[in-house]
């Protein structure tokens, strides 16, 4: 059960011993809540600081917080830019899995990173700045951290598919692939788990610190790599890594400063494996609203991001869509019919829905009702572009299937499983990626460009 902000705030200066003031939501958090506060002590002085909670009541989340505060204690005298511990699991009466660290100052919101003049300077010291914090975060020996667990990568997206009961070729392909041409396991590492853009905090000089350590692990060196240089970490930007950077000034600062020597075809493999992973987080994030466990409009538009992933996989691996099979255009041949709900249509109801969560984008002075409301516009137009498009993308997508001799989805996965196209990438892929493609016409076409 949800627990009121002025509850939160209360229980929360009891176990701080102190007063909580101006607690409010941050926007973004799709694994779990952001919040921030001032703590005014007994002393008379302010602290500025940021309350994290799992969503939903899953098991082991008390567990999670203690380990993640470990961590940021370890990194920190590792010399890693992180936020100081205040709290972990949030003890007496508050919900498991809670953790208080400091609020520092900086830009975390990509697209202004990645675009705006005023960071230029940062960009330009931040590939290597983030070589450098790998290497010390790498460094930190996994045994003096209890409680942290060890990973098998293929744990993620192999059982979690099974799990969701989806049937999605394109994602089979990709995890295909990555079985075929995985490369020999290097030494276990401890690894952030998500270190990307959106999770650091950047000032004046580059990398102010390294945020969300909640999916660490146990694995290897050139995972965080890979999801550091995977594309929907980019936002758009035109360096591979993060959007900012290139590459090879990374891993050179990684080596300098005392990381292995990773290799870039290593280094590709896990980028493929993040896209992939990726892709599967996605589609859980919405599972956990359509199971009733955390309803959010977040969660809904996030489930329908798995197209973005499957589109960046096909790019990846060398594959492009099929040429005969030019994207669809929108029609409004066959709408609704009026009768018997006469005017507004079904269309006209979606465009003023639409209209009226755009407006809420700049009348809302709450940063996360902001957001949330902009994420509501972006799903309205989901609905409106799929009226239009639905039709011709189911067809094109079921003769896509009858060239390739299978009547389903689900017949394709199993010769998928069954390594039918190991040596048929692009003869498998290009099909796929056209329906990717289109699909991307609905959920979000300016990532074509």
């Amino acid at each position: 059960m949800a627990v009121a902000a002025e509850e939160i705030a209360s229980r929360l200066g009891d176990v701080l011993d102190g007063k909580v003031s101006d607690l409010r939501r941050l926007s973004g958090g799709a694994s779990r809540t952001t919040s921030s506060f001032d703590l005014r002590g007994p002393d008379g002085t302010t602290r500025s600081l940021i309350l994290q909670q799992g969503r939903g009541s899953l098991p082991g989340q008390g567990q999670r917080a203690h380990v993640e505060a470990a961590l940021l204690t370890a990194a920190r005298a590792a010399g890693v830019p992180v936020p100081g511990v205040v709290a972990a699991g949030v003890p007496d009466g508050l919900p498991a899995g809670w953790l208080v660290v400091e609020r520092l100052d900086g830009e975390s919101i990509p697209r202004k990173i990645l675009r705006d003049p005023e960071w230029s300077e940062a960009r330009a010291r931040l590939a290597a700045q983030c070589g450098r914090a790998l290497a010390a975060i790498h460094g930190i020996d996994p045994a003096a951290i209890e409680g942290l667990p060890p990973r098998d990568p293929f744990d993620d997206p192999c059982s979690f598919l099974d799990a969701l009961g989806e049937v999605r070729p394109a994602l089979e392909l990709g995890v295909r692939w990555l079985e075929v041409n995985r490369p020999p396991p290097r030494p276990p590492t401890t690894v952030h788990g998500d270190f990307r853009t959106g999770n650091f905090l950047i000032g004046r000089d580059g990398l102010g610190a390294v945020l969300d350590w909640e999916l660490a692990h146990i694995g290897e060196a050139a995972e965080d790599v890979g999801w550091l240089c995977a594309p929907a970490w980019r936002f758009g930007g035109r360096g591979r890594v993060g959007g900012f950077g290139d590459l090879a000034t990374l891993l050179q600062a990684y080596a300098a400063a005392g990381g292995e020597q990773l290799d870039e075809r290593r280094v590709h493999w896990w980028e493929v494996y993040a896209t992939v992973k990726w892709a599967v987080i996605c589609a859980l994030q919405a599972s956990a609203h359509l199971s009733g466990r955390t309803r959010s409009i977040e969660l809904v538009a996030i489930g329908r991001r798995v197209c973005e992933s499957e589109w960046d996989l096909f790019t990846l691996i060398g594959v492009v869509p099929a040429h005969d099979e030019p994207p669809p255009e929108i029609t409004r041949a066959s709408p609704a019919p009026l009768a018997p709900f006469g005017r507004p249509t079904l269309e006209e109801l979606v465009e003023a829905l639409g209209e009226h969560l755009e407006g809420l984008t700049s009348e809302q002075t709450d940063r996360g009702s902001r957001f949330e409301a902009r994420i509501a516009a972006n799903v309205a137009g989901m609905v409106d572009r799929q009226l239009g498009l639905a039709p011709a993308v189911a067809a094109a997508h079921a003769r896509r299937l009858a060239r390739l001799g299978f009547d389903d989805d689900a017949a394709l996965v199993a010769a998928i499983r069954r390594g039918t196209f190991d040596d048929q990438w692009g003869e498998l892929g290009a099909p796929l990626a056209a329906s990717a493609r289109d699909q991307l016409l609905v959920a979000n076409p300016s990532y074509l460009a």
